[in-house]
């Protein structure tokens, strides 16, 4: 009898042993997958950043060639007043009274009022576009450096990724033996906990008599059957499968 009950506790030892090192195995994939995981997604950020600075660059672009246009046609529209006060002034000295006189100066003095507005106009324009061509100048530069940073980033995904991808099928199928050893059911568990885990962790140490995972206190006549191995014990208070801290050492 006494064979059989060493051999039942080697058996739940070598579980919880397996069940550790699955753990550990399983981490370190997770770790593996979370660099590569946030780089992806600081590269796509940067891609959608670069893109928008491409927008507001395009878009500042078409807003100056709309104010270079609005310039231009002030300028016409000044050389059309100003052909116009000509043609009036050469009318004032054909006119037959004075009537037809103030009716021309009358469109004289409107023609000098629209060149002073157009010339004024012109000049916000200009500092408009003073303003604008800044901000492109500004949004050049962000999109210049901008873009050294993705291709920093690019590459250093490429690398990770290249770097990892090996390890990352190496430590699968590690995890895929390590649980050969272990019976299904408590496979299922360990799995069920990995998922509602936040951290991954379904195996914890027992740590300062506390649950490694949920760090609740454990009963001190709990601990010394963890430490003792010859069983599979559970956190009460979450569920993690407890195991002793000389374990991890």
């Amino acid at each position: 009898m006494a064979t059989t009950a060493t051999k039942k506790e080697t058996s739940v030892a070598e579980k919880l042993d397996a069940l550790y090192q699955l753990q550990l195995i399983d981490s370190e994939i997770d770790r593996i997958r979370t660099i590569r995981g946030e780089l992806p997604l600081e590269v796509q950020d940067l891609e959608d950043e670069l893109e928008g600075i491409s927008n507001r660059i395009a878009k500042t672009v078409e807003e100056i060639k709309d104010l270079d246009t609005e310039i231009t046609d002030r300028k016409n529209a000044v050389k059309d007043s100003e052909l116009a006060i000509s043609k009036y002034k050469e009318q004032q000295e054909k006119v037959r009274n004075n009537r037809e006189f103030e009716s021309l100066a009358k469109e004289i003095e409107y023609q000098e009022l629209e060149i002073k507005l157009h010339e004024k106009k012109s000049k916000e324009v200009k500092f408009k576009i003073t303003s604008k061509k800044e901000t492109l100048e500004e949004a050049k530069n962000r999109l210049e450096f901008r873009k050294v940073d993705l291709a920093t980033k690019k590459a250093e995904l490429d690398e990770i990724v290249g770097e990892t991808q090996k390890d990352e099928e190496k430590l699968i199928a590690d995890s895929e033996a390590a649980k050969a050893k272990i019976e299904e059911r408590l496979i299922f568990a360990y799995s069920r906990l990995r998922e509602n885990a936040k951290n991954g962790l379904s195996v914890v140490p027992v740590q300062r008599d506390c649950c490694g995972g949920c760090f609740n206190k454990i009963p001190p006549q709990r601990q010394l059957e963890i430490e003792t191995r010859r069983k599979v014990i559970v956190c009460e208070h979450c569920g993690r499968i407890l195991i002793p801290a000389s374990m991890t050492e």
